[in-house]
């Protein structure tokens, strides 16, 4: 059992000492691979382990085909402005053809799972001859693996899955005894700017979780849209989260006097602690309508937005 260090009692400047230590003790004169994803966790886990190697960590961010609206971009420039260098590897053939006629959310988790460890990373593994695979596991995301809500798809050992047979590399989690507060206040401490530290949390599957059914690079342009305006016009709401989810069905709108077969963007926003519970948030009705004016005007197909008014429990943050 993982033993909890909640945020309350964290002692940012021992912990942070206690995992470039750590780290630093794993690793030896070796190398390793640094899994940048540009969420909080990932980056948290990024400066630690800088920290700890120097340029003997390779930092790099997989382009999956399935993030947001110009992120990797992005998270190069906020990271170089930090001294921290970061390789963009194109994966976005891999990822889809992974992802091709699959509908199940849990074999989706698989094919991105097998895709991130066994193909992508264990290829950059074995050419770099590194042993060590650094990444941002939380506390929460082995609560709801092993309680069987959702598979996480950056857990493994209480699974039972061992990395280093199964991928052929260790697989170091400085992270894993915090919850979401904690590494936020970790990553200030480590001198991370406020877009990443306090950044909302953004699922290790991507938009991949926020498109249900079939996950084409065509149904996955759509909800980018979607979420490229929501966040846009949440960003001064203060809620723990918000996105926008890509339902299956087609729903019928009228465009132009004319009735369109379109598509349907679920809204939720969640204020949270820690998101094991959450409720939505009590959003004006005049920004709700904004924001499906917006959506249904820029988003091609769209006809329909509504928004999720259901807490979690019994429902959850992601869709799936």
């Amino acid at each position: 059992m993982i033993k909890e260090i909640p945020a309350h009692k964290l002692n940012t400047r021992q912990f942070i000492k206690e995992q470039v230590a750590a780290i630093s003790t794993a690793v030896g004169d070796g190398t390793a691979i640094n899994a940048l994803s540009g969420g909080v966790d990932s980056s948290a886990v990024t400066m630690l382990g800088h920290r700890a190697l120097g340029q003997r960590l390779r930092t790099v961010f997989i382009d999956n085909g399935i993030m947001r609206e110009g992120e990797p971009a992005r998270i190069v420039a906020l990271f170089r402005r930090l001294g921290v260098t970061v390789e963009v590897i194109d994966a976005r053939d891999e990822f889809f053809a992974a992802l091709k006629g699959i509908e199940d959310p849990e074999q989706k988790r698989e094919a991105i799972t097998q895709t991130f460890y066994r193909k992508v990373f264990g290829r950059i593994v074995r050419r770099s001859g590194a042993k060590y695979l650094l990444q941002g596991t939380i506390l929460t995301d082995v609560d709801e693996t092993v309680a069987g809500i959702k598979r996480q798809h950056n857990v493994f050992a209480q699974l039972g899955i061992d990395p280093q047979k199964t991928f052929g590399y260790h697989i170091l989690e400085p992270l894993i005894h915090l919850r979401k507060v904690g590494v936020r206040k970790v990553g200030r401490a480590l001198g991370l700017p406020a877009e990443l530290f306090a950044r909302m949390p953004f699922p290790g599957p991507a938009l991949a979780a926020r498109v249900i059914g079939a996950v084409t690079p065509e149904r996955v342009a759509i909800v980018r849209q979607a979420t490229a305006v929501m966040e846009r016009r949440l960003k001064s709401s203060g809620a723990f989260q918000y996105l926008a989810i890509l339902h299956q069905d087609r729903v019928t709108g009228i465009r132009g006097g004319q009735r369109e077969f379109g598509h349907q963007i679920e809204i939720r926003c969640w204020d949270s602690i820690d998101a094991r519970t959450a409720t939505p948030t009590i959003l004006p009705f005049s920004t709700l309508t904004k924001l499906a004016d917006e959506i249904t005007r820029v988003v091609p197909g769209v006809v329909s937005v509504t928004y999720n008014i259901t807490r979690k429990p019994p429902s959850t943050i992601e869709a799936i």
